[in-house]
């Protein structure tokens, strides 16, 4: 059997935890808004239209900041057109999507939402076919106490308090060409320092995220970050990162993909830090990783893609990926990834939450189900509070088509001092058998000692196998044994699978 080996070390410090971590995304995209947290006519729609038994798991799930109303929806998006009575808003095509918007969850209402299940609004501005103008405007409508007459329509439109979002993001993706506004890493990079600085003379204490690549594969990868920031750098705290996998049938490779979020982080790191060091400046720019998903984007751009110039569906059927056992694993693993670069990743938003390449699923009329997905996020944002810590993994290596040898188990380490928990998270990637983990706690305090230990593992030995409509709970997580030597404890991790160790009062 393969092994791995991990110490627990309290000192191997990687750096706080920052809440913001388990954020996710909600766009105006299929069905993520309309039948998905909005329903009205349901059965367990609540007053508002918006189904509760969707505010339960996503409480359940533990986000704990929202990124919205896009993605690319958000560069056509006039933000007028939503907010006011709704029945007076105005019905809008969606260019980016091929779709219809109605208008009828605007930003009063997705703000209650939020408030509803205990999440932080990370709004995001239309740089594509506007720009600082109406960002300001925005900002005013939503920060502004009173007094103005931007101020005092929200109080006209129901909302006397501010909505006080403190994270915005200056546009999406503007390196794509497929993007409405799409510039260069100069035009761009212009456009974000003209309009972060403008928004941090009405409030200095904003935090602004500029628009990095939208890939690593992006043929500018790299240099747009070193353009972009060269103009910016001194008026925003983060630069953004996108990363999507998929399995297009090699397996091996796919559950390595941890491994290319890494070099992803590292490259976006180093660039960062050089245009600093240019600069001469003291203050360090972090990660907003604020779209990272499993997304078979293939099976969207070959099957799905709604096209016609006069076929415009409201709310439909789209990016509905059903995740499988495998899928799980890997997304585990880039969880685990994040969590390793704890100490620049300081903001990242699961894309996206309801329908939409989500954990959740809705079926109008009928029931919502957690997707394989679900198991292994709900459980970190849980638990891996407090501080990450480098775990000095060894692991027996195997071969991949992309990225060479890597390890087959990856690893991380957290502890949450207010409640007394350590938590191990580890995935398995072999694909012939389970790997025997021993995990040394000789550098633990002595009161460790008296903590209890618990296991569960995301695995099946059908990799295809999935949560569905007909079937939401065929994948759930189990209990794993652990066997407890004095200072050291020893997981049979099974093949393809992600684990969570606890150590707890």
């Amino acid at each position: 059997m393969p092994t791995a080996h991990l110490t627990l070390r309290p000192q191997a410090l990687i750096g706080a935890i920052n809440p913001r971590i388990y954020g996710s995304f909600i766009e105006h995209l299929g069905r993520a808004v309309y039948d998905g947290i909005y329903e009205p006519g349901h059965p367990l729609a609540d007053a508002a239209g918006f189904r509760t038994d969707v505010i339960e798991l996503v409480k359940e799930l533990g986000v704990s900041a929202i990124r919205y109303p896009g993605g690319n929806f958000v560069s056509g998006f006039k933000w007028e057109d939503s907010v006011g009575p709704a029945s007076e808003r105005p019905t809008r095509l969606d260019l980016a999507w091929h779709s219809t918007e109605t208008n009828q969850v605007g930003l009063h209402e997705f703000h209650d939402w939020l408030e509803r299940v205990g999440s932080e609004l990370m709004l995001a501005l239309n740089l594509g076919t506007r720009g600082t103008a109406e960002a300001l405007e925005l900002l005013e409508y939503a920060n502004l106490d009173a007094g103005t007459a931007l101020a005092e329509r929200r109080i006209a439109n129901g909302r006397t308090e501010p909505l006080d979002v403190r994270m915005w993001c200056l546009g999406n993706e503007m390196d794509g060409p497929w993007q409405l506004g799409h510039r260069s890493a100069d035009d761009y990079g212009k456009l974000a320092a003209q309009t972060a600085h403008a928004m941090k003379q009405f409030d200095p204490d904003l935090e602004l995220v500029v628009c990095g690549s939208s890939s690593s594969s992006m043929p500018t990868f790299a240099e747009w970050e070193r353009v972009v920031l060269s103009h910016a750098y001194d008026v925003v705290d983060y630069i953004s990162c996108h990363a999507y996998y998929e399995n297009t049938g090699d397996l091996g490779s796919f559950l390595a993909s941890g491994v290319d979020m890494d070099r992803f982080i590292r490259s976006v790191i180093a660039t960062a830090d050089q245009v600093k060091a240019v600069r001469g400046s003291t203050k360090t720019i972090n990660i907003s990783f604020d779209e990272w998903n499993i997304w078979y984007n293939t099976r969207f751009e070959n099957v799905d893609k709604i096209q016609g110039v006069r076929n415009w569906p409201k709310a439909p059927r789209l990016l509905e990926d059903v995740y499988t056992v495998s899928d799980a694993v890997v997304f585990g693993s880039l969880l685990i990834t994040l969590l390793k670069h704890a100490d620049r990743v300081t903001s990242a938003s699961l894309a996206q939450l309801v329908n939409v390449i989500a954990p959740i699923m809705t079926e109008p009329g009928g029931p919502s189900w957690r997707q394989t997905t679900f198991f292994p996020f709900a459980a970190t944002s849980a638990h891996a509070r407090g501080v990450a810590l480098d775990v000095a993994t060894v692991s027996d290596t195997y071969g991949t088509g992309r990225f060479g040898d890597v390890p087959l188990v990856d690893a991380v380490a957290t502890h949450d001092s207010t409640v007394g928990r350590y938590a191990v998270y580890a995935v398995n990637r072999s694909m012939d058998g389970p790997t025997e983990l021993t995990v040394d706690l000789s550098t633990l305090p002595d009161e460790a000692e008296g903590l209890a230990v618990s296991a569960r593992v995301l695995s099946d030995p059908d990799l295809d196998a999935a949560n569905t409509l007909d079937d939401p709970e065929r994948v759930v997580l189990r209990t794993l044994p652990v066997v407890r030597d004095g200072a050291t404890l020893r997981v049979t991790l099974p093949a393809v699978s992600w684990t969570e160790i606890l150590l707890e009062p």
